[in-house]
């Protein structure tokens, strides 16, 4: 009555001081109201400022690049000019030095100026054109002749060079035919053989499974099927389930209790095909009921019998630990003190067992 009292007035202080803050947040809303409502304006504000802004960068950025390909085009126009004006110049420079020679050559040889000459020999049209071809030809034939660059004597030695380095790349192709054939019938015999073991492995998880789910749910039947290809390293696996008085459904078409059976089923099918010494389970029994937990307390003592495994169960179900040979829990005799406490069911039912009579 004495605590009852201490917290009765503890409550109401706590009552007290509860109204007095709700009465100063009475007008907090309105007040969140209008500061929502303005920043909401300025976000308003900011956004359009921000498109416009956008807007003009955009704008600016394509004159930019406008800007920029016509320099560009405005540069490589330049500089054709300028080679075209400096050949125009070398040109015109050649011909002024031929046109020199070609007078000394006149006067050396013919004692006259080359005006003179074309004044006493009268050339006709036709033959000035005639000679415009045959220049234009002579310039033409000069420049395919610079084109083809001068003479190699090192070209027999290249080819042989070239010819040799031929072999040896066909010789380090075939190398690699023979062993890209060599790696294919490698991956073809480990492809065979992962197929043979992977269908063998799954023929026992299948055959465990059906056992298994025979006897957790006290009858039915269950396979395992693969899907989607008829190669088994690239199938999918699909659960075929038919718990007693129930049609062959798929997996997902159960009842959340029916579909934790049938997990631990094909978990249980997977472990037997390869057990371990020592099994660790976490919660399991949670979704089942009583009558399925004793089912799978009695499944795990038969496999433990079997195989050998140490079984560790975590959990909170009152008759799965009632099955278990040792518990282990953790208690706090004093607050904010943990400690482990461990019972052996086995010697604690010899110790509840009634002494025998004496005869």
């Amino acid at each position: 009555a004495s605590g009852a009292g201490t917290r009765g007035q503890e409550l109401a202080a706590r009552r007290t001081e509860a109204e007095a803050e709700a009465a100063a947040l009475a007008d907090a809303p309105g007040r969140l109201a209008v500061a929502r409502g303005e920043a909401l304006t300025v976000l308003t504000e900011a956004e359009t400022a921000r498109t416009a802004t956008a807007e003009s960068l955009n704008r600016a950025e394509q004159e930019a690049q406008a800007s920029s390909r016509a320099a560009r085009e405005a540069e490589h126009g330049l500089a054709a000019s300028r080679e075209s004006r400096v050949r125009a110049e070398g040109a015109v420079a050649q011909a002024e030095a031929s046109a020199t020679d070609l007078a000394q050559a006149v006067a050396e040889r013919l004692n006259t100026t080359p005006e003179q000459l074309l004044r006493d020999v009268a050339v006709p049209e036709p033959h000035a054109q005639t000679e415009a071809e045959a220049a234009r030809k002579l310039e033409r034939l000069a420049r395919e002749r610079d084109q083809m660059g001068p003479v190699n004597l090192a070209a027999d030695r290249e080819a042989e060079e070239v010819e040799q380095r031929i072999a040896t790349l066909n010789a380090e192709r075939d190398d690699l035919t023979a062993a890209i054939a060599k790696l294919r019938g490698a991956i073809g015999a480990l492809n065979r053989e992962g197929r043979e073991r992977l269908m063998a492995c799954f023929a026992e998880v299948d055959r465990h499974f059906q056992e298994l789910f025979t006897r957790l749910f006290g009858g039915g039947t269950a396979h395992l099927k693969m899907i989607d290809s008829d190669d088994p390293l690239e199938a999918g696996l699909e659960i075929m389930a038919s718990p007693p008085g129930k049609k062959l459904t798929t997996l997902s078409l159960l009842s959340g209790g029916e579909q934790a059976l049938t997990a631990l089923s094909l978990i249980f099918a997977v472990f037997l095909t390869n057990p371990a010494p020592i099994c660790v389970l976490d919660e399991v029994d949670a979704p089942l009921d009583d009558a399925n937990v004793n089912r799978f307390c009695t499944m795990l003592e038969d496999i433990a019998k079997e195989t050998g495994t140490r079984f560790l169960v975590v959990t909170h179900h009152r008759l799965t630990m009632a099955r278990m040979d040792r518990l282990y829990g953790v208690t706090m005799p004093e607050r904010g003190v943990s400690r482990l406490v461990s019972v052996d069911l086995t010697v604690a039912e010899d110790f509840a067992a009634p002494p025998m009579a004496a005869e």
